[in-house]
């Protein structure tokens, strides 16, 4: 049949629908795409925590969920059903089965720390034991879990919408405890993970509080603090090389064993007894593994296994007679889990990104965070402060003139007409003068001094009661505004000033450190090759010695034997020759100490500077080696040169804590031209490689001694030209590292101050000329002068004494080291030196060619006495009395003269 419908008609419309158009994509490209958006949102919302409060999303759920319910550690235990459901049906949509299991895991004490969650009920067991159905099981918040949401309701953290939309959850918790670091995490995101050990609450805490202190200490700083992981299941860490790596990197392996001792029987056997296992080991299958090794004859010495557990671990290794304890304990370490590693991988969400961190990265992190927190603490409290005192200054005002504004309200017909007529008053500035009120929200009245009540005052008014209109009321309205005033005032100063801050967040976590801080759990020793240098070395005597041209050495003191006065001495280093031509330039000995070789010494330069480093750590050689260069020990900047050494004996506190002075000692430095300045020796307990600024020593001038002094010290400046000023260690004040100091002693022209010395009653004081002639004067002839004088004379010096080349504080029982230009060393007995006066010039010390000088001096304390060599005793005699008839006997008319030049000038003493 032929189509009879016309060409010029619309055609009946398709029931096929017109398609979009279609847009082609490579299908490698969507997966990748779709598979980096899922990664993510596992990486950032699931897996891993946030870096401000240690938490993942679904761990702060659940807290959250309880606090809804109230559930603080002074209510009642819930049923965890009903905390999972509020959890699944408010913040977590995942389902109650998959919730459960991380309420249980923050209740579970052989796994955190510091537990979040009270338990109540079976939550499992360390032996891998299931825990208990959500409907027999009951929980509520421990102390630490509620603290982490501490100020939460003040505006201290955002909140976000839930993913209905219904209500709202917060993005982080206050947090105030470093959560992250005392119970750690664990985590399998898409292609990385987190593995975070736990440590102890107190030092971590300190370790806080450290960091706030100094925020550039170095990481071998901290690690005195913070010795590394503290499990709960207790056991012991070997190996102290992983642990700084692993906290300086924050990533890191180290070997974990558990607590085992081997114990004898009274038949002769030996057992072990398991008290502790390694962290997250199941005390059933390493019970299980050890019998299966047992049953396959691996290890062939065990005769019984028991697991006597309770509350404590317990576990009974019964040996075959005549098996060795350790060797079965080794063969355990091998073949079970008895000895593990635990791999750490401290991985975290830090603004939104994941990111591998050390510890001080960590803290630092969570030290910002607190300090917003406090930040937005302290403008919530303001706010509501300042809402307050609003309110108490429009009642004040109000009362002020009570009748007049009864009136107002009776003439009002209407709540709103009376407050707007309420608003409507003005108050001279005068009356509020009068009140002490200094309003600082009621509205001012342009072109004149005059104020009126805003909307929120006046409502306050209109609903004021009867009772309160009473002259008691009155009188606790007064006081009330003036504390709120007190407080406005104290959080104002707190948002002004960072040290506020940074000291809120310090007394807070030491609060929370003194409730909640338990004993560390987990030894470390170290591991077998690493154990502490120092106890294989012997604390013995030795003699440290720097030469002129920078080499140092140490010395055994035991080398040096004992002379009498006046003997030739021994070689104490072949002098250095470098010869050009036929000239020869003599290295000889500048510096010499005494110390013990586990004592540290502060190195301190000419520039001012300071460096650190510990006896034993000096090159060990023998009496006649020339020593190495002191650059390879010091990293000295150039032309800079050893001024002094000081050895600074220290002690280890309770549990090898952190390493301390003995006493608080002040260090007192004094320059070339006389000045001296005074600081605590706790400003250098973080003495950097490459060393630190001292004192700041003027142009021209260098540093020449250091010492170390307490308040009721004296000190005696020496010159070169044989004066000296004793003053009280207190008239030089403390003063900072990067200062300059005051004056000490006003010099004459040509001097120079050459030794600074400590007082001491009981000892004398030595001083030493080029040519060999020294004296001892006891300190009571030395009066305390004011500091910043001329002084008064010490030695009379002459061509035959030479000028002054040191001074030394010295008991009947010291010796005395001297070393000559040629590198000559004699080791005396200062008994065998008599006391002199202070105006004399003294007796022959040692015997020198006419080309030689005494260059230094040191003191040999408390030493045995060694081998004695017989010196020219007939000529030292007659030497000795030659030069007493020459210099002892001074003029009436001289003596005047020179005591008028030691009258104290009254220097200024002020600051240069």
């Amino acid at each position: 049949m032929a189509d009879s419908t016309p060409d010029n008609e619309n055609p009946v419309p398709s029931l096929t629908p017109e398609l979009a158009p279609i847009d082609k994509v490579n299908v490698a490209d969507e997966i990748k795409n779709s598979f980096l958006d899922y990664s993510m949102s596992v990486i950032v919302s699931r897996a891993l925590p946030d870096v401000r409060d240690g938490l993942k999303p679904s761990q702060r759920r659940i807290l959250f969920a309880m606090h809804d319910l109230s559930l603080t550690p002074n209510r009642a235990h819930r049923k965890c059903a009903k905390i999972c459901g509020d959890t699944s049906g408010n913040y977590h949509p995942h389902g109650e089965a998959v919730i459960y299991p991380t309420l249980v895991h923050m209740a579970q004490p052989w796994v955190m720390r510091n537990p979040l969650i009270d338990g109540q009920g079976n939550f499992g067991s360390v032996e891998g034991d299931p825990p208990a159905a959500m409907r027999y099981t009951e929980a509520r918040m421990t102390h630490l879990g509620a603290i982490l949401m501490e100020d939460m309701e003040k505006d201290t953290v955002d909140f976000v919408l839930n993913y209905d939309e219904t209500l709202k959850e917060p993005t982080v918790f206050p947090s105030a405890f470093p959560n992250l670091l005392v119970n750690g995490c664990t985590g399998i995101a898409v292609g990385m993970a987190t593995n975070i050990p736990p440590h102890n609450l107190g030092e971590i805490i300190d370790g806080v509080c450290a960091m706030i202190d100094n925020p550039r200490m170095e990481i071998e700083d901290l690690m005195q603090i913070v010795k590394g992981p503290d499990f709960p299941t207790g056991c012991t860490l070997y190996g102290l090389e992983p642990i700084r790596q692993y906290l300086e990197t924050g990533r890191g392996s180290m070997k974990v064993r558990g607590k085992v001792e081997i114990e004898t029987l009274p038949s002769g056997r030996e057992r072990l007894l398991i008290h502790e296992i390694p962290f997250m080991v199941n005390r059933a299958t390493l019970v299980q593994k050890i019998s299966e090794l047992v049953n396959t004859k691996v290890i062939t010495d065990i005769s019984d296994v028991r697991d006597e557990s309770s509350k404590v671990t317990r576990v009974v290794v019964e040996l075959k007679k005549d098996a060795i304890g350790q060797v079965v304990l080794n063969q355990l370490y091998k073949f079970t889990s008895l000895e593990t590693s635990f791999s750490s991988n401290m991985l975290a969400i830090d603004h939104g990104r994941p990111r591998v961190m050390g510890l001080k990265d960590l803290m630092a992190c969570y030290i910002e965070h607190r300090r917003e927190v406090i930040l937005r603490r302290t403008r919530f409290e303001l706010s509501k402060a300042l809402r307050r005192a609003e309110i108490l200054e429009g009642y004040l005002i109000a009362l002020t003139d009570l009748d007049h504004f009864i009136e107002l309200i009776r003439a009002s017909s209407s709540r709103d007409e009376a407050r707007e007529a309420i608003m409507g008053l003005e108050f001279e500035k005068s009356v509020l003068d009068e009140l002490g009120l200094q309003p600082r929200v009621a509205a001012f009245v342009e072109g004149r001094q005059a104020y009126r009540l805003t909307e929120d005052q006046a409502n306050a008014i209109l609903d004021l009661r009867l009772y309160q209109l009473t002259g008691l009321e009155r009188e606790k309205l007064q006081k009330e505004y003036a504390e709120v005033i007190l407080r406005i005032e104290d959080l104002e100063d707190i948002l002004a000033r960072e040290f506020r801050v940074l000291t809120i967040i310090k007394e807070e976590l030491n609060a929370i450190r003194e409730k909640h801080a338990s004993p560390r759990k987990t030894a470390i020793l170290p591991d077998e090759g690493e154990i502490a240098i120092e106890d294989l070395i012997p604390n013995d005597p030795v003699v440290i010695t720097i030469t002129h041209n920078g080499l140092i050495k140490r010395t055994n003191l035991n080398e040096y034997r004992s002379q009498k006065r006046g003997g030739k001495g021994v070689l104490g280093m072949e002098s250095q020759k470098k010869s050009r031509s036929d000239k020869e330039d003599k290295d000889f000995i500048e510096h010499l100490f005494t110390a013990s070789a586990h004592d540290y010494l502060m190195f301190f330069t000419n520039t001012g500077r300071v460096y650190s480093a510990r006896v034993h750590e000096t090159p060990d050689l023998g009496r006649t080696s020339k020593g190495r260069s002191i650059a390879n020990m010091l990293e000295l900047q150039p032309g800079e040169k050893i001024a002094e050494l000081i050895r600074v004996e220290s002690v280890l506190g309770e549990n090898n804590e952190n390493l301390t002075w003995k006493q608080p000692y002040d260090l007192l430095f004094a320059t070339r031209k006389g000045q001296v300045k005074k600081t605590a020796l706790e400003d250098f307990g973080n003495i950097r490689k490459g060393g630190i600024i001292a004192i700041s020593v003027n142009e021209g001038d260098y540093l020449i001694e250091v010492k170390l002094t307490q308040d009721t010290d004296n000190v005696v400046l020496i010159t070169r030209q044989g004066k000296s000023i004793r003053f009280a260690a207190t008239d030089a004040r403390r003063m900072g590292r990067k200062t300059a100091g005051v004056r000490g002693i006003s010099l004459a022209e040509k001097d120079e101050v050459v030794s600074l010395e400590v007082v001491d009653n009981e000892a004398s004081l030595l001083v030493v000329g080029e040519r060999g002639i020294g004296k001892r004067t006891v300190f009571g002839e030395y009066r305390v002068q004011t500091r910043g004088g001329k002084g008064i004379i010490t030695m009379k010096t002459s061509e035959k004494t030479g000028e002054l080349v040191g001074a030394l504080t010295l008991g009947d029982d010291d010796e005395l080291m001297l070393m000559s230009s040629t590198g000559q060393m004699i080791r005396i007995k200062v008994n065998g030196i008599r006391l002199a006066g202070r105006n004399t010039q003294g007796v022959k010390l040692v015997n020198l060619s006419p080309k030689e000088s005494v260059i230094a001096i040191a003191p040999v304390r408390n030493e045995e006495d060694g081998e004695e060599a017989d010196g020219d005793n007939d000529d030292e005699i007659e030497n000795e009395n030659e030069i007493e008839n020459e210099t002892e006997i001074i003029s009436s008319e001289e003596e005047g003269s020179t005591l008028e030049d030691e009258s104290d000038d009254g220097a200024s003493s002020d600051e240069s």
